[in-house]
């Protein structure tokens, strides 16, 4: 999908940083700019180098500053017209390249176009699978009466993502002719080396390269913090510049290409290696907002180099890959686009992690050890092992994989941390004191805006069809016994809990389910954790009552770009999400509009009303609001959240895999079931 923009799109300067673009390498790196090449965050760059998959991100190229140099030859003054934009605390110290900008593209990669005073110029910028390698092209085309000459300098700061830059930090920059050492017509010009901070990034061009004196640019501004309650101003390093001259009437390209590997890619390699990579990715699909989002699907997942396997990443520019977003995205990100083996490389790590019957919420990082405090990982793997079943057939992966799904039903039967254990109705009981183990887990001091202690209505969605899971499997026979050959009766445990949901969670008086079982007034408050008892493949309520949860989640809850965390009735319900970190932790659950459920709703959705032609052409229809949620923020990615009261501008994350893999599985079923 091709999503297009024009200067109408940037009337402002804060107009064009609405919107941004994302890259990834498949290593945790990546590339992210506003529409009109600035930085809107701290957290954004032209390359976002990770030295040690997936989380040791390092921010090398944080931004380029351009320029036009009219009627000069790169040394003599001449009329200065930037290309670049860039806001500063002092804003007479902006850079308004988008005055000049005429268009905006993302595709493959994102291209911008310029026209200063007939200089047409075309920038392209492309960041490679596989490495720390990032290329950036400019065409330039000359239709005035004299010599114009592109300047380019690159912006450092060679410090770990979402550090500042202290002046005290040296940089080494050596750059050399190529010429001098045998380079060919065929070979850039200039190579070179950069060295700060233990980092080191290599450079070449056809572009003349200069040395120049380290000079220190401050506050920057940084508008998206600001709204984030962040440190809102940034510095930068330049230590060399390289130029483009072009004579009236010619046209000349000018390419760079930086990267963390002294063997860099030439632009035509990079380009190939991206445009290969997203084509493959989209086969799965015919519509063609699917065919966007499978390739917006695989820019989560990275290779783990502790672990040798492959990871997700919750969402960018903030989150790394957390074990409940892994396993809620996996279904989407990897089975809906049959990326079969990269679904069992991420099921095999969190196999081997598996601990006292609970999947890591965090990996181990160094020294760390590994964070066990979510009840419903281990139970979405179960069901993620289980839909990759249903697409492979693959018993092999399964044999291997069912002690573990044993082990997590012997471990929640029994009893383990964080107070998860099943109860004498058979349900699942979870949470105590502080901790907060469903996904709406936010802690502030001693506030739990949202506990959810007891037994939360998703969870034992989860555990019942995890039960009728292991009773599929157990009964196809196809599957190792425990030790001492005596299989649980998982057909039984699940009957118990069917017999007590329904009575325990229905809520006659409101037409839908309870959102825990806790005593406390937090019990029939209407949330969008009850879609996933319907959209799950095993029921727990009728058919009616099904489609009562389906009706109510709508009249309530449903907005086009996601679902309410709570109804705007309660008087709990915060409107916006924005402002001070408190501020923000207490509105996070409180009716704030997240992405992924929606994928929930509109499963179920479908399956209440028996995926009928008429029912898919209904859901087509209420996705047109995710086609336009395309456009605006990231573009060609769904984002975390919205405000709950007047959800039009994204916020949080502004890529989200669990948002992506959820409607990728709408998708799915649309064209395939």
């Amino acid at each position: 999908m091709k999503f297009q923009y024009g200067r109408q799109d940037w009337k402002t300067f804060e107009r064009g940083e609405e919107n941004c673009y994302l890259m990834t390498n498949g290593l945790g790196g990546f590339s992210s700019l506003s529409m009109i090449a600035s930085c809107s965050r701290n957290d954004q760059a032209v390359l976002m180098a990770c030295t040690h998959s997936p989380n040791h991100r390092y921010n090398m190229i944080h931004r380029l500053e351009e320029e036009i140099l009219l009627g000069s030859d790169g040394h003599s003054p001449g009329k200065r017209v930037f290309l670049s934009s860039q806001d500063f605390q002092c804003h007479e110290k902006r850079e308004e390249g988008f005055r000049v900008q005429t268009g905006f593209v993302y595709e493959d990669c994102p291209v911008w176009s310029y026209l200063a005073e007939g200089v047409e110029v075309v920038r392209t910028v492309a960041l490679m699978q596989g490495r720390n390698t990032v290329g950036v092209s400019y065409r330039i085309r000359n239709r005035s009466k004299s010599a114009a000459t592109l300047r380019v300098r690159p912006h450092l700061q060679f410090v770990p993502k979402g550090q500042r830059l202290s002046v005290n930090q040296e940089f080494e920059c050596r750059i050399s002719d190529a010429d001098k050492n045998g380079a060919t017509d065929a070979t850039p010009l200039w190579e070179g080396k950069i060295v700060s901070n233990g980092q080191t990034l290599y450079l070449r061009t056809n572009g003349v390269c200069m040395e120049t004196p380290v000079m220190y640019h401050e506050n920057l501004y940084y508008r998206d913090d600001v709204k984030d309650g962040k440190m809102a101003l940034g510095r930068t390093a330049v230590n060399h510049e390289i130029y483009c001259s072009v004579e009236a009437g010619q046209e000349k390209l000018l390419e760079i290409v930086y990267g963390t590997e002294e063997k860099l890619a030439n632009m035509t390699e990079i380009l190939q290696n991206v445009s290969k990579h997203r084509k493959n990715l989209q086969e799965r699909f015919h519509d063609e907002t699917a065919r966007a989002l499978a390739a917006a699907a695989d820019q989560f997942i990275s290779h783990r180099e502790s672990t040798g396997e492959k990871t997700i990443l919750a969402g960018f520019p903030f989150f790394e890959d957390w074990g409940r977003d892994t396993m809620i995205a996996l279904v989407g990100c990897c089975l809906s686009t049959r990326q079969y083996d990269t679904a069992k490389s991420i099921l095999r790590t969190f196999m081997a992690h598996c601990r006292r019957g609970l999947m890591p919420n965090l990996f181990p990082e160094g020294t760390e050890a590994a964070a066990y405090n979510t009840v419903d990982a281990a139970l979405l793997f179960i069901l993620a092992v289980y839909e990759y079943l249903r697409r492979t057939g693959d018993n092999a992966f399964v044999q291997q994989a069912y002690p573990v799904m044993r082990d997590i039903i012997h471990w929640y039967s029994k009893g383990t941390e964080y107070g998860i254990h099943m109860d004498r109705d058979g349900l699942i009981m979870a949470g105590q004191g502080y901790d907060q183990v469903t996904w709406m887990d936010v802690r502030v001091e001693d506030i739990l805006p949202t506990p959810r202690h007891g037994k939360p209505v998703e969870i034992n969605a989860y555990w019942y069809n995890a039960l009728r899971i292991m009773q599929e499997l157990s009964d196809a026979g196809l599957y190792e016994t425990d030790l001492s050959g005596d299989q649980p009766d998982y057909g039984a445990m699940a009957d118990r809990v069917y017999a007590a949901f329904e009575d325990l969670y229905w809520n006659q008086e409101k037409g839908c389910l309870r959102d825990v079982i806790s005593g406390t007034e937090a019990d029939d408050q209407i949330r969008c954790n009850q879609i996933w008892a319907v959209s799950l493949p095993f029921s727990l309520l009728p058919a009616d009552k099904e489609k009562q949860v389906v009706e109510t989640v709508f009249r309530k809850l449903y907005t086009p770009v996601g679902l309410r965390t709570l109804d705007p009735g309660d008087s709990q319900f915060h409107p916006f999400y924005g402002g001070a970190q408190l501020d923000r932790d207490l509105a996070y659950h409180q009716g704030t509009v997240w992405t992924f459920p929606l994928g929930g709703y509109y499963l179920a959705y479908l399956k209440v009303n028996d995926y009928s032609r008429q029912a898919k052409a209904y859901v087509r229809e209420q996705l047109k609001g995710i086609e336009t949620a395309l456009r605006e923020g990231c573009v060609g990615q769904l984002p975390e959240i919205y405000d709950g009261g007047d959800p039009v501008n994204s916020k949080g994350c502004f890529a989200q895999a669990w948002s992506v893999g959820e409607i990728l599985r709408v998708y799915e079923v649309l064209e395939h079931v």
